[in-house]
């Protein structure tokens, strides 16, 4: 006679999960497809042509565009984890992903979010170092401790996760075939498919959230306390302007990034629908990837020139 744990292992490795599609309109579903490619391929375009013009222009050197083209680089593989397995399915096929494959969709996925969350806390810090204490900046952000600090934000964020979803997938699931109420398989939606105890994992999910979302936002917030009694006190008005534009982009980016994330994962769950989280996850998904170039780029002048001019470089040395 097989033992519990004998079934549950073999329950694990013939689970499926199938996501449930958008709509089954032919016409719609090829609308869908082709929005979502094209917002693809603009965040592709875009975090890339940031990580080209840090990298290629000698200006931009500095520790302020080094995190950016991290961010970016981030972006990239965040989007990647999610949107190819999305357009393959929004056609109605619901082609299954297997249990492992699932898990390591969740991984990767949560693993590059929380790094995403850890980096805009570290160019908080960044632009603090910057404008509080100018004079101290270059002995502080070398180039050693803006390596140690993306480092950090990358192994932190691996570290949890890691143990998050070891956590959710030794939870039993109710059936072999299982339909997601989403379009990848993020935390939230996978749970609410177990048929086990998901009290612990849901408790760890919500002290996840903490340190991901909640302690990083409250540093953010406390930086720019700090940053915009200094601005106030600059005398120059040009002064004042310089130092809110090169903030103003970050924060931005801050509010989408962090409203989004902790509206899913921290809210209530007798508040929370599905179709909710799934119509946020769109926003973090594209929205935030896709704005982060162009709010960087639109907003900061010196990039903007920077970009012109390695575009302009380019363009002459393919001239014959």
């Amino acid at each position: 006679m097989s033992s519990p744990n004998t079934f549950h292992l073999n329950q694990s490795a013939t689970t499926e999960f199938v996501f449930r599609v958008f709509t089954t309109s032919p016409k719609i579903q090829a609308l869908l497809f082709c929005f979502f490619l094209l917002l693809y391929i603009m965040t592709l375009c875009g975090n890339t042509a940031i990580i080209w013009a840090v990298y290629t222009h000698t200006s931009l050197r500095t520790p302020m565009y080094f995190f950016l083209s991290n961010l970016s680089l981030v972006e990239i593989c965040y989007t990647t984890a999610v949107v190819p397995l999305m357009l393959s399915n929004i056609f109605e096929s619901q082609k299954p992903i297997p249990l492992a494959g699932c898990a390591a969709q969740m991984f990767v996925f949560c693993t590059l979010g929380g790094t995403d969350c850890f980096l805009l806390a570290v160019m908080a810090y960044d632009r603090y170092v910057a404008i509080c204490h100018p004079l101290h900046y270059t002995l502080i952000m070398t180039q050693k401790r803006c390596i140690q600090l993306m480092a950090a934000s990358l192994g932190l964020a691996v570290y949890l996760n890691l143990q998050l979803t070891i956590l959710i997938f030794t939870v039993p699931f109710c059936g072999h075939r299982l339909e997601i109420n989403h379009f990848f398989c993020d935390a939230p939606p996978v749970l609410r498919l177990a048929c086990g105890d998901i009290r612990v994992p849901q408790a760890v999910l919500f002290v996840m959230g903490i340190f991901v979302l909640t302690v990083p936002f409250v540093l953010i917030s406390i930086s720019y306390i700090f940053i915009a009694n200094t601005i106030l006190r600059i005398q120059s008005a040009e002064g004042r302007r310089k130092a809110f534009s090169t903030c103003s982009s970050h924060l931005s980016v801050v509010l989408l990034q962090y409203g989004c994330g902790i509206l899913v994962y921290m809210r209530p769950k007798s508040s929370t629908s599905e179709d909710d989280d799934r119509q946020l996850a769109l926003v973090y998904t594209f929205v935030t990837p896709l704005l982060n170039p162009i709010i960087y780029t639109l907003r900061n002048k010196d990039f903007k020139d920077a970009l012109k001019k390695s575009m302009n470089c380019t363009a002459a040395s393919e001239t014959p």
